[in-house]
């Protein structure tokens, strides 16, 4: 608790400028990390109404979040990898989505004059995000719960019934596809922002946003190896056990 007392002295601007993904903390509070960045977080506290050592717990959390480079999923049965992709992954698209946005469309109005590019990678981050969420469900109401009773199958030694797609190689070949599509408009994205270096006179909310979307594409290249390269070969090689 009293570390938690002494961070809360500790500037806006501060936090962010050590760790962007704190950002979306204080986006989520309607806390203005950007021009008034300078404020303790006491300060802005006070000024909202909200417990400043909730708001440190909760920079606390994200800070302590590490990456998951070193995990080997090849090892995972393919129901715990479905789930994990969908809580872990499909879960933060969801979360990132709304933020980004926010903060792209605040970009354009402040800055769009003297940066064009900025209404072309806002408007390819909306047809990804619109894209993403379809994609998504598709994956979370179709093929994951398919993978899911295979797995249930083989383990009790029972039959599989025929899905209404056929083969699961129908909705992998889908999502594959798609998967191609995403990273294609996120190279695009990369070469507009100069792979995500804000410009000598970008603000705060500048910076923040390109670090978020350079993270939002590390996150979906893991997501997408995660399914082309382990998930859907698994499901196409269960599934044949059962032909």
């Amino acid at each position: 608790m009293e570390t938690l007392t002494k961070n809360t002295q500790k500037q806006i601007g501060q936090y962010v400028a050590e760790d962007y993904r704190t950002a979306a903390v204080f986006s989520k509070h309607k806390i203005d990390f950007c021009c008034n960045g300078n404020r303790t977080i006491e300060e802005a506290c006070e000024k909202k109404g909200i417990d400043s050592n909730m708001l440190v717990e909760e920079l606390e959390n994200v800070l302590n979040t590490k990456t998951d480079q070193s995990i080997d999923y090849k090892s995972w049965p393919l129901d715990l990898l479905a789930e994990y992709i969908e809580k872990k992954h499909h879960r933060y698209v969801e979360e990132k989505i709304p933020v980004l946005l926010q903060f792209l469309d605040k970009l354009c109005r402040v800055h769009g004059e003297r940066h064009p590019e900025l209404y072309k990678i806002t408007e390819l981050f909306n047809a990804s995000a619109g894209e993403l969420a379809s994609h998504m469900k598709k994956e979370e109401l179709i093929l994951f719960p398919f993978v899911k009773k295979m797995v249930a199958a083989e383990l009790n030694t029972s039959a599989v019934k025929s899905p209404q797609f056929g083969t699961v190689e129908n909705p992998i070949a889908m999502m594959m596809e798609e998967h191609d599509t995403e990273g294609e408009r996120f190279r695009e994205i990369a070469a507009l922002t100069d792979n995500y270096n804000p410009p000598a006179d970008a603000c705060n909310t500048y910076r923040v946003t390109f670090a978020m979307l350079k993270e939002f594409e590390e996150d979906l290249h893991l997501h997408i190896h995660l399914e082309n390269n382990i998930l859907f070969p698994g499901a196409i090689k269960l599934e044949q056990k059962f032909n």
